[in-house]
């Protein structure tokens, strides 16, 4: 049940869709690219230009099986891929397929453990059946080590880990009911002295990628996202009126930027969002032909949003962006995607004020997990992200005559 529904970039709050009603199969890869030192729009630029010839596609329901050519079984695969290209949808996709009965039935258990999630728990010390006990509770009476099961951990969003990994220095065990740190607890499962026979699945963005050393993975593939007909058909799934998903194809195809960035499922999402509205005469405007333009309309249909709810104004529009635009300057700067309460207060932002933008910041509550019912929150995409810290930059000086630089470059 937690897993058949997917919320697009907005609160739970909003109306689910069923993941197998909207699921557009993403193109994964075996290797990875090169060019991870790029940006990551730059990163999507180059992709396209690769040929299929270039890849070894592999099914998300497969990356646990050896190719035909490999002898050796695969343990611990490293999935990369830039932000909003579908990891976490990926993850989904395989455990969902998994509790229905599809795939990988071989498995006996499946831990989905977030690092979001994971790093609410870093102070404290547990065994890894402690650990298991906190997120999964109906585990209490299964000894996991046992021979009898066959289980796999899933570790989704390495990127937005702020627990210290550290493969060297960290303490050797082997024992599933010793005390540690979150973190010694994750390394020693991840590098095969915890449970040495469960399967590990880590995703993460191309920049982060390296915090899990070479020798311990076995398997490296990339999400690409959505190929040229791919695009196509997630249009035609999330648009019920087909005349007009051929509008919103048509007019992202006569822009060359649009189209490309269109390989990432949630700048689709986006490009839905803004272009159904606009192209249908919901909203009015000039039709969005670059990024910023259609960052800006996913602004102001956002506000809108907020305003049609019943919520007592207490907080301008723009002072709110300005405190988001805040909020997405200084994480970026700290290179967080991920933020907690104290990130918000920090930038002047009550939580329940926050809450109301929920398409332009998403809050996750983690009620079922008993004692850590932390809330997460962090922008829909990166780019989103970084388009509120450029706006932020630029109303600081315009407006103030302040260069927030000049402030980062003192601290």
């Amino acid at each position: 049940m937690k897993f058949q529904c997917l919320y697009e970039g907005t609160a739970k709050q909003g109306n689910p869709t069923f993941l197998n009603e909207i699921y557009t199969k993403l193109y994964i890869t075996e290797g990875e690219s090169e060019d991870c030192n790029e940006h990551e729009v730059r990163q999507i630029e180059t992709q396209s230009r690769r040929t299929a010839m270039e890849d070894t596609p592999i099914k998300c329901s497969d990356i646990f099986r050896s190719l035909p050519e490999q002898d050796k079984p695969i343990r611990t695969v490293l999935t990369k891929g830039v932000a909003g290209i579908g990891k976490t949808v990926s993850v989904q996709k395989f455990v969902l397929d998994w509790a229905e009965g599809k795939e990988n039935q071989d498995i006996h258990l499946i831990f989905p453990l977030p690092f979001r999630e994971l790093n609410l728990i870093q102070d404290q010390k547990l065994s890894l059946l402690d650990l298991l006990h906190i997120f999964f509770t109906e585990t209490k009476e299964l000894d996991i080590s046992s021979s009898q099961y066959k289980v796999s951990f899933i570790f989704d969003g390495l990127d937005e880990c702020r627990l210290s990994l550290d493969f060297q220095s960290n303490v050797r065990f082997c024992d599933v009911t010793e005390s540690a740190s979150v973190d010694v607890l994750l390394t020693n499962l991840i590098a095969g002295n915890l449970i040495p026979s469960a399967l590990i699945w880590i995703t993460s963005r191309p920049a982060a990628a390296d915090l899990i050393p070479s020798e311990c993975v076995h398997r490296v593939t990339e999400v690409r996202g959505f190929n040229e007909p791919q695009k196509e058909e997630y249009f035609r799934k999330k648009i019920s009126d087909q005349s007009l998903a051929d509008r919103i194809i048509s007019h992202l195809k006569s822009s060359r930027s649009l189209f490309i960035m269109c390989h990432i499922p949630v700048f689709c999402w986006i490009s839905a969002t803004v272009l159904e509205k606009m192209l249908s005469g919901a909203e009015s405007g000039e039709i969005p032909k670059t990024l910023t333009q259609m960052y800006t309309h996913f602004l102001i249909i956002q506000t809108n949003i907020k305003h049609e709810k019943d919520y007592e104004k207490t907080v301008k529009d723009e002072d709110m962006i300005l405190k988001l635009g805040k909020l997405a300057f200084q994480q970026l700067v700290k290179g967080n995607l991920i933020f907690y309460e104290e990130d918000l207060i920090e930038c002047g932002i009550d939580v329940t004020e926050a809450s109301v933008y929920s398409g332009l910041c998403t809050q996750i509550f983690r009620e079922e997990f008993g004692l850590y019912q932390g809330k997460v929150y962090c922008f829909v995409h990166l780019s989103i992200q970084e388009h509120l810290a450029a706006l932020y930059v630029h109303l600081s000086f315009i407006k103030y005559n302040i260069n927030v630089f000049d402030l980062v470059n003192k601290v």
